[in-house]
């Protein structure tokens, strides 16, 4: 097996999820106002479409685990590539809403495919005492991506077709660079872990819960993700390379989510999970209501990427808490939800802005995240209030992955065979 450090691997998993994530699935939005003109899409049209990427990564995130294992980590990542650059490459030639819509909704499948891969990659080929770090750096790859978007808005946004077309050149050289960075295995599973015991019906109460939360904000943040540009173009008379600047901000102030994400893990998740979503519904009603002022903006955009990084970040240690030994089922149901909302709220928002207009719409989506917010008492606690004085060395995202080992300190590992090699294949 090639050998690989977890610092090279979380920086080229970084990598891949800024490709996979930002500029796949959460670019578009920023070259919303420039499709709608050039394809003369509605509104409503623009949120179906905007849907199709988070229903694909649904369905992708439902076979990702098989696939990881069958076909190997790398093999797995490729294939997520593969998906993007042809999904990238549609979008760049798209010349309606349906060829448009084929593109989004490939790029989708190539979103939910990546992390389970480099996910299995991870288990395999780094060393388990630092998996939330390596997480924790893979994940800001979604900030990384969503900010490296912006000078392509910023120069070619009359040039969209270009920009996607570079995306999706960037893609396949992911593509080709993972066959040679990530070797072909698929998971490791520690000698020391017994087979988790059944889910009790406790902590089924709470991971649905959990999953309600995550479905409440990625159904209000859905407005912002898909029709914070063209609002602001729209209302605001902003030139459309001027929005580059929102996702920027959201880039920039997302990259602070992994700090907030710790802090509530260290202190109170449901005021820290209130706090957010209270922070998120209000960077709607800010850019509904000064779209035209740009500082105003990006203030907003500021606002929503601390909140949208946060909540994830904190959604994922909360899942991986509730379920000790189950990191297949425990942080993924809470981030399908959230995929759910914003498939569901995407064309819920398209169709108010046809029916009410921009500032209602988005006023009504903050209207419910403030709603849910004041519902956060009923946020689940996965520490016993006997649990609750462990001192800082025990919370974080790396203290959520060592809360799967009964023994952190016996290193025995069984790793599965590679694909190739497997009696199945």
């Amino acid at each position: 097996m090639t050998s690989i450090s977890s610092t090279k691997f979380a920086l080229f998993g970084a990598v891949l999820i800024a490709i996979s994530y930002g500029l796949a699935r959460f670019a578009f939005g920023l070259f919303v106002p420039p499709i709608r003109d050039d394809l003369a899409l509605t509104p409503g049209v623009i949120g179906i479409i905007g849907a199709l990427p988070l229903i694909s990564f649904l369905l992708a995130t439902l076979v990702a685990p098989l696939a990881a294992i069958r076909l190997g980590a790398r093999n797995a990542a490729m294939l997520s590539g593969a998906f993007g650059a042809v999904g990238l490459g549609l979008i760049s030639q798209a010349s309606g809403a349906v060829s448009l819509g084929v593109g989004v909704f490939a790029c989708g499948i190539c979103t939910g495919l990546m992390m389970p891969a480099l996910t299995a990659a991870m288990q395999a080929l780094v060393n388990r005492s630092v998996h939330g770090r390596v997480s924790s750096a893979m994940n800001a790859g979604t900030s990384i991506g969503v900010a490296v978007a912006v000078p392509a808005i910023l120069f070619m946004a009359d040039a969209w077709r270009f920009a996607y077309g570079s995306f999706a050149v960037l893609a396949a050289i992911g593509v080709a660079a993972t066959w040679f960075v990530i070797p072909s295995v698929s998971r490791v599973t520690p000698a020391s872990i017994a087979t988790p015991p059944r889910i009790s019906a406790q902590q089924w109460w709470r991971l649905g819960r959990l999953s309600v939360f995550a479905f409440a904000m990625g159904f209000v943040s859905s407005a912002y993700w898909i029709f914070a540009p063209d609002l602001a173009v729209t209302l605001g008379s902003l030139s459309p390379d001027n929005t580059g600047w929102l996702w920027l901000a959201v880039g920039v102030a997302g990259l602070g989510g992994a700090v907030v994400a710790d802090l509530a893990d260290r202190n109170n998740p449901p005021i820290t999970q209130a706090l957010m979503l209270m922070m998120l519904a209000a960077s709607l009603s800010l850019l509904a209501a000064s779209p035209g002022q740009l500082a105003l903006s990006v203030f907003s955009a500021l606002v929503f990427g601390l909140a949208y990084m946060s909540l994830t970040g904190l959604y994922l240690m909360t899942g991986i808490r509730l379920l000790p030994g189950r990191l297949s089922v425990g942080p993924v149901l809470p981030f399908m939800a959230v995929s759910l909302g914003q498939a569901i709220g995407s064309p819920v928002v398209g169709m108010l802005v046809n029916d009410m207009g921009y500032a209602d719409a988005f006023s009504t989506f903050c209207a419910i995240g403030i709603l849910v917010a004041m519902l956060s008492p009923f946020y689940p606690r996965y520490l016993e209030q006997a649990d609750e004085e462990e001192g800082e060395e025990d919370t974080g995202l790396q203290a959520a992955y060592d809360y799967q080992l009964p023994d952190p300190d016996d290193e025995d590992t069984e790793p599965s065979q590679e694909p190739q090699e497997s009696p199945g294949n």
